[in-house]
């Protein structure tokens, strides 16, 4: 799993000399850019580490020469940190959503 910034998701303080070159669509986070975007981007990859943990699972299993133990307990450890990062995220997001609903206005 990889999680990459890209120019139009990374804080400003941290790409000064691209903040002028911004266009407004990219700014209020566009059809696929901003949270959402990050988001779902995430959370597919999330997927296809479990997805490829389990299919090198089953290959082991069925003792297939050409996959490696080591290569799927690897597998298995980066689908694992994945889902464990995507929880807490969420955990965060209902925490957030509790927060600002017990505002008072």
């Amino acid at each position: 799993m990889e999680l990459r910034l890209s120019p139009t998701t990374m804080p400003t303080t941290v790409r000064p000399t691209l903040a002028p070159r911004l266009s407004s669509s990219q700014v209020t986070g566009g059809a696929d850019g901003g949270f959402s975007g990050a988001l779902k981007s995430a959370l597919s990859s999330v997927s296809a580490a479990q997805n490829d943990a389990t299919r090198l699972q089953r290959e082991v299993q069925m003792e297939n020469p050409n996959v490696s133990l080591e290569e799927t307990m690897v597998a298995i450890q980066k689908a694992q940190i994945g889902f464990q990062a995507t929880l807490h995220v969420r955990n965060r997001m209902v925490q957030a959503y509790t927060d600002i609903m017990n505002m008072q206005v």
